[in-house]
């Protein structure tokens, strides 16, 4: 019998020499690599709660989708603080952000509407819309005009179909913010929706760390993504909005249905880590004041300037570069990886740096030192 899976051996072949071979690596050095930003994964905080809800008997495990057996009491309280925290009508808790991107887009947006979405938009996103069947329109990052150049054109065609607007409200590769008055402006000018994914935004920006569409979420038009497994230290993702549309992923989203619950333990764990937004002032100022450090000595020691979140891309182009460096940094004791094509764009390989509350000001200092004199080196 010949050889059943030489083409994805000879596949993989093709990466290695292309440096865009992907393998498990454990953690190992200090922490420029996780979306842990408040660095609650590991936190006292959390422990005890998962100790607190373990002693009220709070399950382990689901046993069953949210619509048979699977549907805890835990589950429905954190959706109750989760709408009242994030200032929506409802919400509902999903196992992972990639499965909550996959409910919206597949269920909520009709045949006969138009998606129009972020060129810069998590692949997620791209997969919910591709089991939809509503039509699929990409517009240049952040470009608000392109967008409503886009909807005007589609108008004129004769479509009448609702208009959903995808974005992120920090990205997860560039560290970008969405220019968020500006697209809900568009949205409310169109009658369309805003779907807003707060994945990188969530315990790190607005108020309380709300996320950035925050001011404009009690809006029934605006639908926004909170995962749980980045700044909340859990894992899971709560999708927030019209009470109307939540109902709608329950009874139509296949991702939703036909997967077991997420597990009523971690729920608990996620409830913990609002009150922690809530409760604990100097964890986010904690947390900003970091990233302005970071910021300063990326300015200060590598010339490396503009950046606006806690994730600070250092685009290097050339993917055996971004290896080499990344190689280099580790070496040294820091947990940075390289990010390649096909996650970003073609020729733009770079190191995403992300600043977290699990490595200090002086190991952050010392990294951009460190980095400084390799890029000397390689250049």
């Amino acid at each position: 019998m010949s050889d059943p899976f030489a083409r994805h051996a000879a596949t993989l072949e093709r990466l290695r020499e292309r440096d865009r071979y992907r393998q498990l690596m454990p953690c190992a050095g200090h922490d420029f690599a996780s979306n842990d930003y408040l660095g609650l994964a590991q936190s006292e905080a959390l422990r005890a709660a998962a100790q607190d809800a373990l002693a009220r008997g709070v399950p382990v495990g689901a046993g069953g989708s949210r619509l048979l057996r699977g549907n805890a009491a835990e589950h429905e309280r954190l959706e109750q603080e989760a709408a009242t925290f994030f200032g929506c009508e409802a919400a509902l808790f999903m196992g992972g952000g990639f499965n909550a991107n996959l409910a919206i887009f597949s269920s909520l947006p009709q045949q006969g509407d138009l998606v129009l979405y972020d060129a810069l938009i998590h692949a997620s996103t791209h997969d919910g819309m591709r089991l939809g069947r509503a039509e699929t329109r990409s517009f240049p990052h952040n470009d608000v005009g392109a967008a409503a150049e886009i909807i005007t054109e589609w108008r004129s065609k004769g479509d009448a179909g609702r208009v959903w607007i995808a974005v992120e409200g920090v990205y997860s590769m560039d560290g970008d913010l969405a220019p968020i008055e500006d697209l809900f402006a568009l949205a409310q000018s169109q009658d369309a929706v805003l779907v807003v994914d707060e994945a990188h935004a969530t315990g790190v920006m607005g108020m309380a760390g709300r996320g950035v569409a925050a001011e404009i979420a009690h809006h029934c038009n605006v639908v926004s993504l909170h995962t749980c497994g980045k700044a909340l230290g859990a894992s899971g993702a709560l999708i927030c909005g019209a009470r109307v549309l939540i109902d709608t992923l329950i009874n139509k989203a296949r991702a939703f249905i036909y997967a077991t619950a997420p597990s009523p333990l971690n729920a608990a764990l996620v409830r913990a880590a609002l009150q922690e937004l809530q409760h604990n002032e100097t964890l986010l100022r904690r947390a900003r004041d970091t990233v302005h450090h970071a910021h300063r000595e990326a300015a200060r020691l590598c010339g490396l300037k503009g950046f606006q979140s806690q994730i600070l891309p250092v685009i290097l182009g050339a993917d055996r570069m971004a290896m080499k460096l990344a190689t280099n940094l580790q070496e040294r004791g820091y947990d940075i990886r390289a990010i390649r094509p096909p996650t970003v764009p073609r020729g733009t390989a770079r190191l995403r740096l992300s600043i977290t509350l699990n490595t200090r000001p002086d190991v952050i200092t010392a990294m951009f030192e460190d980095l400084a004199q390799l890029r000397q080196e390689n250049s």
